[in-house]
């Protein structure tokens, strides 16, 4: 699988995360099978949040106890994890980041995170007590890289008045048939025109300019969490033909035509895969080597809903 170079680092990672939220119901061999298909695929870099599972810290724990790594494996991965989401509100404040960095490493036995995540803007958050949390995990070698998720230009900014080191990546919603990010530029400045409206103040750009990597999750939802639209024919019939049509020239499936969508856009975006199939992971991880051609990618953009004006 192509790798790329997460921008402001020393990590070359694949295209394409596995991303473990859904592994707390598996048994220990079904989660070591999805790792180990996940591993033949050329996938190196593994996604988790100590909300994930139910319980605090419940998919690192499932993950750190099936999946027991030698020294060699750990440091041929990246691991990641998020925090900042709790029960009815969301908390940057530098207690909270270190007592969850302390519990997701124990959870998954491991001495590092590669990167750590801040989940969910927190509206109260205060720069220097991210940096301070932020600088003390550094120092203890307990997290290597930081970055964000569902982040806005404008809140990374905020964070660097005080956070020294580099925000690397941001983790953001992201399908052919999710993408205001990139269809509001497409139709910049049509005024009547909804799909117009900058809704996240450029994420994709400030990502490009500044040296940030994306991470797209749920790459093959509708919209916000109500379902996929991979099969659904009576919502998108002329995305779902066309993903088809594309599937048949590549030989391979529609969800892997999905993946290629986004990964054909050169920010370089890596896409998160939930699925806990190993099948459907290696089916849909080859979409990350495909490289569709600009009259497929706008093909897939307008058969999705977009507008080109």
């Amino acid at each position: 699988m192509h790798t790329i170079k997460i921008a402001n680092s020393d990590m070359l990672a694949s295209r394409i995360i596995l991303g473990l939220m859904r592994i707390s119901k598996l048994e220990d061999r079904a989660i070591r099978s999805l790792y180990e298909a996940a591993r033949a695929a050329g996938v190196t870099i593994f996604d988790h949040a100590d909300i994930y599972g139910g319980a605090p810290h419940e998919c690192e724990r499932r993950f750190g106890e099936a999946v027991s790594l030698t020294s060699a494996e750990r440091a041929d991965i990246i691991v990641q994890s998020k925090v900042g989401i709790r029960p009815g509100y969301f908390d940057f404040s530098s207690e909270h980041i270190l007592q969850t960095v302390d519990r997701s490493l124990a959870a998954l036995r491991t001495d590092y995170l590669d990167v750590l995540l801040l989940h969910r803007p927190d509206a109260l958050v205060e720069p220097e007590e991210v940096a301070g949390a932020f600088d003390a995990l550094h120092a203890a070698g307990k997290v290597r890289h930081f970055g964000v998720s569902n982040h806005t230009p404008g809140q990374i900014d905020l964070l660097k008045t005080a956070v020294k080191q580099p925000l690397v990546i941001n983790q953001i919603q992201l399908s052919i048939t999710h993408a205001p990010t990139i269809a509001s530029g497409v139709a910049a400045n049509m005024a009547d025109l909804d799909q117009s409206i900058d809704r996240d103040n450029e994420i994709i750009n400030y990502a490009r300019i500044n040296g940030i990597t994306l991470q797209a999750w749920s790459p093959f939802q509708k919209r916000f969490f109500d379902g996929v639209f991979l099969g659904d024919h009576e919502n998108y019939p002329e995305l779902n033909h066309q993903l088809e049509l594309m599937a048949s020239k590549y030989a391979v499936t529609p969800a892997a035509i999905a993946v290629a969508w986004i990964a054909r856009h050169p920010a370089n975006i890596q896409i998160v895969l939930g699925t806990t199939n190993p099948n459907r992971l290696a089916e849909s991880a080859a979409g990350a080597d495909i490289v569709l051609d600009r009259q497929e990618w706008y093909r897939l953009f307008t058969a999705a809903g977009y507008t080109l004006p």
